[in-house]
């Protein structure tokens, strides 16, 4: 391997999947001859990392995923935690109170993994955005009363999907009224609702866990390659060695990298733009 970068992190949800939620056959013969050249492939999702490791079945290594973007990194190999970030328990309170208020229900990310369980929903009404979320094939989520979802710790992240206009509303109550507190980002290329705020522990995000693994690995800043295409890839791409933007990306992901893909993530185009890269 005589590139300049070492290590790769792409994340998944319209940039490795296509929008039939499914890894292109190209894009996973990229990624096993990139391993088989000996760079590092990280997974950097918003997911959950039950969710994520079922996508990468048919790469031929196991791979390192940061999931819930960032808040808890595993070794698929393993399922072995090497970083985890959950919110302060009063910082928890004080956004379901905020949320309350504008009668706003999130969905609680937890790390109890090992019991078969990542998400936690409030009992009394569902809202229809949510009901995306709830999987029966794997079940790995409970429905509390409020009082117990109160009560839950080890939480990595709280999403409130719903309409443009309330979530960035809800987004702008937080940032103004509790700065520095949280991590939090609003995405808008997502299939289940207009937009959905993402809160977070204030040193949650995928670039910050990805640096902390690639300083184990003896990985630099300017050795990294990130792929993207929404706002919680903004980071990564802005810092990365080199920051690429999908075709289907934003505006403001493409004002920020070095690089946009000339073909979107149904065109394989993070395989596509890799090959050109490190391959060809």
């Amino acid at each position: 391997m005589t590139s300049l970068y070492k290590l790769i992190a792409i994340d998944l949800d319209g940039t490795l999947l296509d929008d039939n939620k499914k890894v292109p056959e190209f894009n996973i013969e990229i990624l096993n001859k990139l391993i088989d050249m000996g760079y590092e492939v990280v997974i950097a999702t918003g997911r959950r990392y039950f969710s994520a490791k079922s996508f990468l079945k048919k790469i031929n290594s196991h791979l390192v995923i940061l999931a819930n973007n960032g808040n808890i990194v595993r070794n698929s190999y393993d399922d072995k935690v090497l970083i985890s970030k959950y919110m302060d328990k009063e910082a928890y309170l004080d956004l379901l109170y905020e949320a309350n208020n504008l009668s706003l229900k999130g969905i609680v990310h937890v790390d109890l993994y090992n019991d078969g369980i990542d998400m936690i929903f409030e009992l009394d009404e569902i809202e229809e955005s949510h009901t995306k979320y709830i999987f029966e094939k794997d079940k790995r989520y409970l429905i509390l009363p409020k009082n117990e979802v109160e009560k839950q710790d080890r939480i990595l992240a709280v999403v409130y999907p719903g309409d443009y206009d309330i979530i960035y509303k809800f987004s702008n109550i937080i940032e103004k009224k509790y700065p520095k507190r949280y991590n939090s980002h609003v995405l808008e290329k997502i299939y289940s609702a207009e937009a959905m705020f993402e809160v977070m522990n204030p040193m949650g995000s995928k670039w910050k866990s990805l640096l902390e693994f690639a300083k184990t690995i003896g990985v630099k800043r300017e050795e990294i390659i990130c792929i993207g295409d929404d706002n919680n890839d903004l980071e990564m791409i802005l810092n990365a060695g080199l920051g690429i933007a999908m075709k289907n990306s934003n505006d403001l992901v493409k004002k920020a990298a070095n690089i946009v893909t000339k073909m979107d993530n149904n065109e394989s185009g993070v395989g596509r733009v890799l090959a050109d890269l490190l391959i060809n």
